[in-house]
């Protein structure tokens, strides 16, 4: 017997069932046409926005709550770059005519699980009609105490470079997660492939680093088009050049595994994007004492590489120190 076809909430309905529990204190309970946020005193906000779009960031059937958190985490990402801690965030969210209210109560289980993880509450949005694919659009606040976010352009000829995490594991798991599936993905363990697809569907925002990126960075910068590419941005931005060791650059289990059944994957994992880490120039003196930081915080910081003079695009070398050329050094959408 077929089940009955419930008619749709309105906005306001949908507003009131599924976002205004997720509101902070900011957020009005979401009866108001803005939010109200007063920073601390002594601090300066800190904001960022992205965008995801159905098709092109997830695949439309991943699942709603791994949406949501990649949605909010990719956000969170830019502002743990900065040094910065959440305050709030707003969405947009633009939604298909094919949706339907499990699938949006799935979508605010996993926003409302990600957002209590990061503190970082809901303060408002707008909920629309969609012409086309699903879109959510965030835009995070933080703040930093004055003075302190760490930019992208700060870094000095002979800083060392280092990267928090593992680099290549989303775009691993973005690969076995296209149909038709990697034929190399055959090859590996069950366990391995879950680690690799978790990586794409779940980034990790490295908030607890920002704190010891404020004392000891000079420059971050969030890896989410591909370390090569976005190696090449923080240099550009400083006008600089850096050379970085192949061998240096940390890879999980997962991704070793997936290397060693196919050695022309580290391409991949290297430009791919979606990892979501920090890559950040320190002075040479402050590395040590960051590092120790960083393991204490549960985010280890791997050092690969050294900011160089010149403005030339930076130079990888492999373990024999020949420079490695890469067809493409990051995603882009144009």
């Amino acid at each position: 017997m077929a089940r009955p076809v419930l008619p749709r909430p309105t906005e306001d309905e949908l507003i009131a069932r599924y976002f205004a529990p997720l509101a902070g204190e900011g957020g009005l309970s979401l009866r108001d046409d803005a939010a109200l946020l007063v920073p601390s005193p002594g601090h300066d906000l800190v904001l960022t926005t992205d965008a995801v779009v159905a098709g092109v960031h997830y695949f439309p059937d991943d699942p709603a709550s791994s949406i949501a958190c990649k949605a909010l985490g990719v956000n969170l990402s830019d502002l743990a770059a900065k040094g910065a801690e959440p305050r709030g965030f707003l969405l947009t969210l633009a939604l298909p005519d094919e949706w339907d209210e499990a699938w949006l109560a799935d979508f605010c289980t996993g926003l409302s699980e990600a957002a209590a993880l990061a503190s970082c509450p809901l303060l408002g949005g707008d909920t629309v009609r969609a012409a086309g694919p699903m879109l959510l659009g965030i835009t995070a606040l933080g703040e930093v105490p004055s003075g302190t976010m760490v930019r992208r352009g700060g870094a000095r000829v002979g800083d060392r470079l280092l990267v928090s995490g593992s680099i290549g594991d989303a775009a691993l798991g973005l690969k076995l997660r296209q149909k038709p599936a990697a034929a190399w993905g055959d090859a590996l363990s069950y366990p391995v492939r879950a680690a690799l697809v978790d990586r794409y569907l779940h980034p990790r925002a490295r908030l607890p680093l920002a704190p010891h990126l404020r004392a000891h960075a000079r420059a971050a910068m969030d890896v989410s088009d591909g370390l090569v590419g976005d190696l090449a941005k923080m240099m550009r931005a400083a006008d600089l050049s850096a050379e970085v060791e192949i061998d240096r650059i940390p890879l999980s289990d997962a991704a070793r595994a997936a290397l060693a059944v196919e050695p022309g994957l580290l391409d991949v994992a290297l430009t791919g994007g979606d990892d979501y880490e920090i890559l950040c120039a320190v002075d040479p003196a402050a590395v040590p004492a960051l590092q120790a930081a960083a393991e204490r915080a549960g985010v280890p910081l791997t050092e690969i590489g050294t900011v160089t003079e010149g403005g030339a695009p930076p130079v990888l070398r492999d373990a024999k120190g020949e420079i490695r050329h890469f067809r493409s050094g990051s995603f882009s959408h144009f």
